[in-house]
């Protein structure tokens, strides 16, 4: 009697669909005739003024001995803790997975997003495993901090019933600006992204223009400019602030400038923009890899600056300080690329990078080793020093001041290129005398991980648990062997550690991964970060990173 008992229980809870005896990912009732079910979340921004299509995508695969399903309507469940009235549609389309080029048939749209949003329908599924696409259209005039997450998705057949999907990661969608779209104005590539916020509240983005294709100096590169003063909700036109011409009488191939790195000085309201000229070589050659020894534009790279005292309406003529902080024997010199500091004495300070042969052994067999680096002013520009090199093998870097006065340069370290084990991490080191000696930091090559890449860091006075304190933010594509999955993540006890409950991602797939990061006022941090050819902006508030 208890076993029969036992066996009608089990009967009716399988009916109910509380077990599952098919595989999937079904997560409420299972529907006869569907054998697997499974729910993805496209983890990538919703961009304004372009086609969001598949940002979730359900994937069922339909019984051989079944006959057509027919699916009547969608609904989706968004977190009560987020917003998805930011939408200003949802539309579904679905098509069969196997047939290559595959055009998808309609299902429906609805044009105002709640909390719970049901999409109303006909649609016919086949044998087979069947996509339905879901398609996310944003307001234009969304708040960029806002955002909202997909608790799950109910589909209901006819005559079969109701099932749900839930998907097996949270992903916040938020709002996405593409700050540069390829191709635009008459701009192959737009690439190495800095950011700062003045003390007007202005943002300033600036990047490389490559005109003619994605590749690094040499070439016809120029550095632009984009300027919001809306916390990043609309920007003023690109605006081409570095541009060497026809220096030497060279064609502009010859005379390409850039990889950025941009700071603010708060003490005269002053915007200064770093980057990296050449005059000659050939555009088929590697600035990298072909300044050679030397003082002159046509022997080695030159480090130029350009200012703004008008919150970047107007800028200054290039001033070229090579002479300043360069050694002659020294094969390149160049900054960051991404943001400087400006330190609580006044202090301009300049994350940059120089190659040397000073008895260090190169990864790449070479006869130089990169050392990452500070260049630094204590006169508000007029002249500047530089700092001795922080560990062999490093290159793209960024600082920040520490509670205690210190600077912490964050490195790309080539390392990384070969290291994907316990040891593979950005490498990281600390001064107390502007760069004439260095101490490694606990954390380094070991607590960050990397797939050989720029990254951002930044330090703010923000409200942790209703005290104020500062807080470290780093963004890297967070990935030991490939350029994907942009990441921000934040530390309060000086970089020692990144616990993985404050760690946001804002874009999976892969892009070419340079990012910088600006606080955009107190509570909102701004990010500027590379997909493939483009740079986008994203505006997350420092409480969904804190959680």
């Amino acid at each position: 009697m208890q076993m029969r008992k036992i066996s009608i229980l089990f009967i009716l809870l399988a009916l109910l669909g509380i077990i599952t005896g098919c595989s999937g990912d079904y997560t409420g009732r299972e529907i006869p005739g569907i054998e697997t079910a499974s729910l993805e979340i496209n983890k990538v921004p919703v961009f304004r003024e372009r086609e969001n299509k598949g940002m979730v995508r359900i994937t069922l695969t339909v019984q051989d001995n079944t006959d057509p399903m027919e699916l009547t309507s969608i609904e989706l469940f968004f977190e009560q803790s987020g917003d998805p009235s930011i939408l200003k549609s949802i539309s579904a389309e679905y098509y069969p997975a196997e047939e290559e080029n595959a055009v998808p048939v309609p299902f429906g749209t609805i044009r105002t997003v709640a909390h719970k949003s049901k999409i109303i329908g006909m649609g016919v599924l086949g044998q087979g495993t069947q996509v339905i696409s879901l398609n996310f259209e944003i307001k234009e005039d969304a708040l960029l901090e806002k955002s909202f997450r997909v608790e799950k998705v109910r589909l209901t057949f006819k005559g079969a019933g109701k099932t749900d999907l839930i998907s097996q990661e949270s992903f916040a969608f938020r709002p996405g600006l593409v700050l540069r779209a390829a191709g635009q104005d008459n701009c192959d590539t737009y690439r190495i992204p800095g950011i700062i916020t003045t003390g007007k509240g202005t943002l300033i983005a600036v990047y490389d223009n490559r005109y003619n294709n994605s590749k690094d100096l040499q070439e016809d590169v120029d550095v632009g400019m984009s300027r919001s003063t809306d916390g990043g909700q609309t920007w003023e036109p690109m605006r081409v602030i570095m541009d060497m011409g026809e220096w030497g009488g060279r064609p502009e191939r010859l005379n390409g400038i850039g990889d950025p790195s941009v700071l603010y000085d708060p003490n005269t309201g002053t915007i200064w923009v770093a980057a990296l000229w050449m005059s000659g070589l050939s555009h088929d050659q590697m600035l990298w890899w072909a300044s050679q020894p030397g003082m002159s534009p046509e022997e080695t790279g030159q480090f130029i600056l350009v200012k703004s005292t008008d919150d970047g309406l107007t800028w200054s003529e290039p001033n070229n300080i090579t002479e300043q902080i360069k050694d002659p024997a020294w094969q390149l010199l160049l900054q960051g690329p991404g943001a400087g500091i400006t330190m609580s004495d006044g202090t301009l300070v300049f994350p940059a990078q120089f190659k040397a042969d000073i008895g260090e052994k190169a990864l790449d067999g070479g006869q130089y080793t990169s050392h990452s680096t500070i260049i630094y002013s204590h006169d508000g520009g007029e002249t500047w020093q530089i700092g001795t090199g922080a560990k062999p093998n490093t290159t793209e870097a960024q600082v920040v001041q520490l509670v205690d006065g210190s600077l912490m340069l964050n490195m790309r370290d080539d390392k990384n290129r070969r290291d994907k084990g316990e040891t593979n991490g950005r490498a990281v080191a600390v001064t107390h005398d502007l760069g004439t000696t260095w101490t490694t930091h606990p954390s380094s090559n070991s607590a960050l991980q990397e797939p050989n890449c720029m990254a951002s860091l930044i330090a703010a006075e923000v409200p942790v648990a209703g005290q104020s304190q500062q807080v470290l933010f780093f963004s890297n594509p967070n990935n030991k062997t490939a350029r994907v999955n942009m990441t921000i993540k934040a530390s309060a006890d000086g970089g020692n550690t990144w616990p993985e409950a404050w760690q946001t991602e804002l874009f999976a797939p892969s892009g070419f991964g340079y990012s910088c990061m600006t606080m955009v006022d107190d509570l909102h941090i701004g990010i500027v970060y590379e997909g493939v050819k483009e740079l986008y902006f994203q505006k997350v508030p420092v409480k969904d990173i804190l959680k």
